[in-house]
């Protein structure tokens, strides 16, 4: 065996060594970069722009459900997943109160409904008597089914839909003092124009 060889043989080790390490770094820059590659409230929704999957869910011990027809009234509809299991439900809860008793937003006919999803109506009746209710009708979706329909990544997220049902924007993530000033008051406004062709 010639010394070339020799000298190789330890270099083609400490290269296949060092593959492990190499693999490991581009896999870590890989998972860096898409941990900064934007905000996650931003998640896009393929329902942007398209009608409101179907609805048809139980009410709150025997109350009206939350049907097509509410979302298809001519007015705008304001529709908030939440559950009562979901700590930043609860953190959302007061400015969702607002939006409620917003005297300008009620005279322009805009109505907030509630889904609870994955949710018992008893846990649900005692958030809402324990915080207030701010919805017109809660729809129970105690399987998510409507959840995966409306494409819901998590709750809270609140969905904001025309009056001929065309959902118009989605809020991916707890509604707080600056989301209802900067987005959902002025989606909410937006979403009385008439439609663009």
């Amino acid at each position: 065996m010639s010394a070339n060889s020799e000298a190789a043989a330890p270099r083609s080790r400490r290269r296949l060594a060092l593959l492990p390490l190499a693999a490991f770094a581009v896999v870590a820059a890989l998972l860096f970069v898409r941990l900064n590659a934007g905000d996650p409230a931003k998640l896009p929704s393929a329902l942007i722009g398209r009608s409101a999957p179907p609805l048809m869910l139980a009410g709150l011990d025997g109350a009206p459900g939350l049907t097509d027809a509410d979302l298809r009234g001519g007015h705008v509809s304001v529709i908030n997943v939440f559950g009562s299991w979901c700590e930043p439900c609860h953190e959302e809860h007061p400015f969702l109160m607002t939006l409620a008793a917003d005297e300008g937003l009620k005279q322009m006919g805009v109505v907030l409904y509630g889904v609870a999803q994955k949710d018992s109506s008893g846990n649900v009746r005692r958030f809402l008597g324990a915080d207030g209710d701010p919805y017109a009708k809660v729809g129970l979706d105690p399987d998510g089914r409507a959840g995966i329909d409306w494409g819901v990544y998590g709750v809270p997220e609140t969905f904001i839909v025309r009056g001929d049902g065309t959902i118009v924007y989605k809020v991916v993530g707890p509604v707080t003092a600056e989301t209802l000033e900067r987005e959902v008051k002025p989606q909410i406004l937006k979403a009385m124009e008439p439609p663009r062709s």
